[in-house]
């Protein structure tokens, strides 16, 4: 088989310490659904789910039909999906026939799903998102009490398995009036499906922030994503958790995963020469660089031109010139003896030096998601112990 020009390797042993550290943050009868969005946060999903479920995870959320497609494929058959995001009617009927479970956010959706259940021969599993403040999708006031009654009414064919909201912003302790505000209106909600005697199997609302600092938002199932691949939602979490436990610093959350790529060739520069295009690095004494064989391209952010760095044999090689679609330079100058092959850590651990993803985005101003969500679904991903 051919080789990518560079690699991701998933530690399944640093996931399942995190999964064990949410799992004592929020107790033993709370469903932990993995949320696998994005292609598991750039984790990869073929290769995540399978890890997730070795750790006693057999629930999973995503954002389309798509994805969850992505997860049927690889997931055991007593594994849940949950479709939080676009289901479009035309894939209602799959859904149903495979029992994957979707949020219904306004009232017409309730009728088309009806009928894809009547037609499968199979009942629908609904959650019912409701708006409580975040205004991005979410069911509103007025149209709840006929969704209930509608629910009711043709229980046989429609469960009403979920009942939801979410948060928006519960990362940042300055929302947390906001949160407080979301959570009433949720409790709201619940006292009318009391009023009509028809609760929902499961109630949710936590994301990683919330199931992490705020014990009262977990209900019956939290949606973990962030957690789970080792990184703290938020400053504000991490010393709201910190101050909960008394502690100076925290290492719980580990992170799972590793990027790499190898030296494609080695050069000598001459004083006074330019490193790639334009002229945007200038050797001002005679050094030796490593061309890498990924860029732009392969979601290495050309922000970090002239300013990241990389890991060749334990020792930080600093990028020279500017990032390219598919290629980049590093100063090897300080380091001897690197020859073509060689392995290079583009984010992770090599010796005892490490690259974080906060290394990137502090310098291109992406957000943690965002950069290990863009990175390419071509690149392979490996589980290693």
């Amino acid at each position: 088989m051919v080789k990518h020009s560079s690699r991701i390797e998933l530690k399944q042993s640093a996931y399942k310490s995190n999964v064990n550290f949410i799992r004592k943050k929020i107790g033993e009868k709370p469903i932990l659904s993995s949320v696998v969005k994005a292609n598991a946060y750039g984790h990869g999903i073929e290769s995540f789910v399978p890890m997730a479920e070795k750790c006693g995870i057999n629930h999973f959320c995503v954002a389309s039909s798509f994805e969850a497609e992505q997860v049927l494929s690889v997931c055991k058959p007593e594994s849940q999906i949950l479709i939080m995001g676009i289901i479009y009617e035309e894939d209602l009927e799959w859904a149903v026939a495979h029992d994957i479970a979707f949020f219904v956010y306004y009232f017409d959706r309730l009728p088309k799903a009806l009928e894809a259940a009547k037609k499968v021969g199979k009942k629908a599993k609904i959650h019912l998102e409701v708006e409580t403040g975040a205004n991005r999708t979410g069911m509103n006031a007025k149209e709840f009490p006929k969704s209930i009654a509608f629910l009711k009414k043709n229980e046989e064919w429609l469960v009403f398995e979920g009942l939801c909201t979410h948060f928006g912003g519960a990362e940042s302790a300055s929302n947390q009036f906001k949160i407080d505000r979301q959570h009433k209106r949720y409790k709201e909600f619940l006292r009318q499906c009391k009023e009509k005697k028809f609760m929902p199997k499961l109630r949710h609302i936590a994301c990683s922030a919330a199931a992490l600092a705020m014990k009262d938002t977990v209900y019956d199932l939290v949606r973990i994503g962030v957690a789970q691949y080792g990184f703290w939602p938020s400053p504000d979490i991490y010393f709201s958790h910190l101050h909960e436990t008394n502690k100076k610093s925290d290492t719980s959350l580990k992170r799972i995963f590793s990027w790499k790529t190898d030296v494609m060739d080695i050069r000598e520069v001459d004083k006074g020469e330019f490193i790639g295009y334009g002229t945007a690095f200038q050797a001002t004494q005679k050094m030796t660089i490593a061309v890498l064989p990924l860029g732009y391209s392969n979601g290495y952010p050309r922000a970090l031109s002239n300013r990241g760095q990389v890991l060749i044999r334990g020792k930080k090689a600093p990028i020279v010139g500017l990032i390219n679609m598919n290629l980049f330079m590093v100063d090897i100058s300080h380091i001897p003896g690197v020859k073509v092959g060689e392995e290079v850590v583009l984010i992770g651990r090599q010796n005892n030096n490490v690259i974080n993803v906060s290394s990137f985005t502090n310098v291109t101003q992406l957000l943690n998601n965002e950069m290990l969500s863009r990175l390419p679904s071509a690149i392979p991903r490996t589980v290693v112990r």
